[in-house]
């Protein structure tokens, strides 16, 4: 150390360079779209995925939302099992961000399966995976950055979800257009309306695929992870992140993207 180092209580050039370490690498993110469903609640044609949406096939909406985040370094879109080939030519005809890697694989019988496919293709370095329906088309970014953000500050599973609106009933099923009696009705105000993309530990969301049998999983991916007893939280939603499964779903997308071309010029 210098006199004049010494004489002010300054480190000298050793201690200044052991005192500046290099940042901490943030964590790589990879969404995984699971695309291989048919969709038959919105009527017969091609799988819900590749249906239309101004033009544009929904599933390719759904790579541009995750691919809109600039944390998303890679998209895996799990693809019927016999159209691989097909989703591969649709991205290739497509603008796509130059940033954001894309590959395609063919998915399962069931989503439970399509995911873990997914999983399965995802190289090494990817600490944060989420999961995203090809059917919610129009998740704004932000939504998927509060996602990201969540999982990066220690959450091992995040879901974005809204508030219920509507008062919700638990039924004893019955068949098809009978009446059925009712068993409780839930507070409205514990219950959430949840979304995609949910976002996952990768290792956390490995262990919930690998622990739970295909067949006998939950409706969502949150869900297996739950069953590890793993915490699960919820973030802010978005009312544009709705999922288009009946035909009226369809007009209402139309709308909204009517509406961010007229404000946006999206």
């Amino acid at each position: 150390m210098s006199d004049a180092s010494s004489a002010a209580g300054l480190p000298g050039p050793a201690e200044t360079a052991q005192s500046e370490s290099a940042p901490t690498p943030r964590p790589r993110t990879a969404a995984v779209i699971p695309a291989a469903g048919r969709g038959v609640r919105l009527g017969p044609g091609a799988p819900k995925a590749l249906r239309a949406l101004n033009g544009t096939p929904m599933l390719i909406h759904a790579v541009r939302a995750m691919a809109a985040s600039r944390a998303v370094s890679l998209v895996v879109v799990v693809a019927p099992p016999d159209g691989a080939p097909e989703v591969k030519t649709l991205l290739a005809d497509h603008a796509l961000p130059e940033r954001t890697d894309f590959l395609v694989v063919p998915g399962g019988a069931t989503r439970q399966e399509s995911v873990k496919l997914g999983l399965d293709a995802l190289p090494p370095g990817i600490d944060i995976v989420l999961v995203h329906d090809a059917a919610r088309p129009l998740v704004p970014v932000d939504t998927v950055d509060g996602v990201i953000e969540a999982v990066r500050d220690g959450a091992p599973a995040v879901v974005p979800a809204l508030p219920v609106a509507d008062t919700v009933k638990e039924v004893e099923p019955g068949p098809p257009g009978a009446p059925e009696p009712v068993l409780a009705t839930p507070e409205r105000a514990r219950l959430r309306a949840v979304q995609t993309p949910q976002g996952f530990d990768r290792a956390t969301l490995v262990r919930a695929h690998e622990a739970v049998v295909v067949g006998e999983g939950a409706t969502d991916c949150a869900g297996l992870v739950e069953r590890l007893g793993e915490p699960v939280v919820l973030v802010a939603g978005h009312e544009e992140a709705f999922k288009v499964t009946r035909p009226l779903d369809l007009v209402l997308a139309e709308a909204v993207l009517a509406r961010r071309r007229a404000n946006d010029g999206f």
